[in-house]
């Protein structure tokens, strides 16, 4: 887990990077206006995402390992084209899981965060799942484990096509001449997030496109008609652990409501979006029907808000470093109550951007959270000997920042008292 910290403490900066140089092309070239809070959610998922991973909140039902060592007819010699062959074995078992995702209402919930932003930028490539706590498909990895490769070579593989989906989540690259017909391109993906009908549930391939030509997937994208993007349901909050578990909420709920016991079964299995008939008709939920003609999630705020907000996540940011570039020394448990810690900000601060009236209750905790472990610990998981002050520097932060969202949050609220009674 240490060096998949060290690999993300490389990563991550260059992919915000890249994501803010995105929006600065598209501001200042193509004189564009997007969604800075859309960004920032996005983010803010990412790093929720990072954090269950180094946490290791997730539990193997099945592991490639076990499977490799009871059904391998042969073992191929670990060399060069063994990568090749594995990456591709990768391949081919993420578009199933990718199809399955889609297709079945339970399994929708593990992916619905991908799909939530109404934009398609880089920032939308690092919204990913935390609600994924039970992994099952190692199963589809059953070419790569009968021909015996190893699993150092499949663990190896995993996070190079994990990283290699982040480029094609632009609008800013069109079509790729000869490409297009062998990798997945920008082209290609745009037409995945959209849900526009034509495109709905289309190229679900993450780095080779046959396998959407192969099984009848594939889509290409039309003159005629522009992706929208979004979801049929929108989520309409920024928070992302909210956006992890809303789907969910909703099938536990029409369980339980549903009149036949079928249904109650039968619901976590159906496609995607189905619900018991008794319950859409007492407890409908809104859906988008027109996709060209809808508001999207964009609540108007200061200049300061936006700055604020900023702020925030830049400073999560350089907490979620230090916990990367140091986990080992920090070391079990303190890890956990330092995840606690980052899902409480994280928490903490999308509800602020949505404006919710119980974000300041947030920052709170998070206020409280934070002087505990100053005060339990003596300083920021042994920081201080890195930087001596900065454990009365974290207190400061931890002072103003409850100052600055409490204020911010009240002029949000007395704006909203005012609009409701003109």
């Amino acid at each position: 887990m240490d060096k998949y910290g060290k690999i993300l403490l490389i990563v991550m900066p260059l992919f915000f990077l890249l994501i803010i140089l995105e929006k600065l092309y598209g501001w200042y070239v193509k004189k564009e206006k997007t969604n800075s809070m859309d960004t920032v959610s996005s983010l803010s998922s990412a790093i929720t995402m990072v954090t269950k991973n180094v946490l290791g909140l997730s539990f193997t039902i099945l592991s490639y390992k076990w499977i490799e060592a009871h059904v391998a007819l042969t073992h191929i010699p670990t060399t060069w084209y063994t990568y090749l062959i594995a990456f591709v074995a990768l391949d081919f078992s993420h578009y199933w899981i990718h199809r399955i995702d889609h297709k079945i209402n339970f399994f929708w919930n593990s992916h619905i965060v991908h799909h939530s932003s109404e934009e398609f930028d880089l920032a939308c490539a690092v919204r990913q799942p935390i609600s994924s706590f039970v992994k099952i498909f190692s199963i589809f990895l059953l070419p790569a484990a009968l021909l015996g490769i190893s699993p150092i070579v499949i663990a190896t593989v995993t996070p190079i096509q994990f990283f290699a989906q982040f480029w094609y989540h632009t609008r800013y690259i069109n079509r790729m001449g000869f490409l297009e017909y062998i990798l997945v391109t920008p082209s290609h993906h745009r037409v995945h997030h959209a849900f526009n009908p034509e495109y709905m549930d289309k190229n679900m391939s993450q780095i080779f496109i046959i396998w959407d030509k192969l099984f009848g997937t594939f889509q290409e994208e039309r003159a005629d008609i522009i992706p929208v993007y979004g979801i049929t349901r929108p989520m309409r909050t920024w928070n992302p652990i909210k956006i992890n578990f809303i789907h969910m909420w909703l099938l536990i709920t029409d369980a339980w409501q549903a009149h036949k016991i079928k249904d109650k079964f039968e619901i976590w299995f159906k496609p995607t979006g189905w619900r018991p008939a008794d319950v859409e008709a007492k407890k409908p939920v809104f859906k988008i029907e027109d996709v060209y003609h809808f508001e999207k999630y964009a609540p108007k705020r200061t200049t300061a808000f936006y700055i604020w907000t900023w702020i925030q996540i830049v400073f999560i940011f350089i907490i979620v470093a230090y916990l990367l570039g140091n986990i080992a020394a920090i070391g079990v448990p303190s890890i956990f109550i330092y995840g606690g810690f980052i899902f409480i900000y994280i928490f903490a601060l999308t509800d602020f951007m949505d404006g919710n009236k119980y974000a300041l209750g947030w920052e709170i905790c998070k206020a409280l959270y934070g002087f505990t472990i100053l005060l339990m610990m003596g300083d920021w998981f042994g920081a201080d000997k890195l930087f001596a002050p900065l454990s009365k520097i974290m207190m400061a932060y931890f002072i103003i920042s409850l100052l600055v969202t409490g204020l911010l949050t009240r002029k949000l609220q007395d704006k909203a008292l005012i609009q409701i009674h003109s």
